[in-house]
């Protein structure tokens, strides 16, 4: 049978997730930074759903949690995030766009990337998914990335969710790169986790 204990375990466990996503995201190489992203959307967007599930065994749940979805539904940057998830989930994929910056490269600069692998045919800076490294050929046909480090003197990249609402609980957001929503999605789902633990948790007054 569950539990309120048990839901907001479940919520709890479904936040360290995307909070791992967003670990990925920041630190991760190119292809695991955008499933890092995924992640951040689909569990962050999970965590709404998981608390719901104390609306079995607390009755005053509708009551505490209307204002909170309303909330969430009318702050734009919120709302954006859950049609990013319902595209994730129905074709698979997030519309991302790739800023690069920068700021000096000479031709000398490609020593600091390392030895190109065998097979390489060009080096690109800045692909689909924010990263730098040589175009390699694989025997089916296709073309692989192998990644390299970019210097922060040499330049930078940064991903951002095309079309993202530049607003978030009525707050401009002059930057909107994907770092720093998902960052600002994860804050706002441990506020309202932490809202939860305190209303229905072994410690609510």
């Amino acid at each position: 049978m569950d539990t309120t204990a048990s839901a907001l375990a479940r919520a709890g466990q479904t936040l360290a997730t995307a909070k791992l996503g967003l670990r990925m995201l920041k630190t991760g190489a190119p292809d695991q930074r955008m499933a890092g992203l995924r992640n951040v959307v689909v569990f962050g967007r999970a965590l709404t759903h998981v608390l719901q599930n104390l609306r079995a065994t607390e009755p005053q749940f509708d009551e505490w949690y209307a204002p909170l979805r309303a909330e969430m539904e009318g702050d734009p940057l919120l709302r954006h995030l859950v049609e990013v998830r319902n595209a994730i989930l129905k074709k698979g994929v997030v519309r991302t766009a790739v800023h690069m910056h920068i700021k000096q490269f000479h031709p000398s600069d490609m020593a600091r990337f390392g030895p190109p692998p065998p097979g390489a045919t060009g080096f690109v800076m800045g692909d689909a998914l924010g990263g730098v490294g040589w175009q390699v050929p694989q025997p089916d046909g296709t073309t692989e990335m192998y990644y390299a480090e970019l210097p922060g003197d040499i330049g930078s990249i940064t991903v951002h969710f095309s079309g993202a609402p530049k607003e978030h609980l009525g707050v401009p957001l002059p930057d909107v790169s994907a770092e720093r929503v998902a960052q600002l999605y994860v804050d706002y789902l441990q506020r309202l986790l932490d809202k939860a633990m305190e209303r229905f948790g072994s410690g609510r007054r």
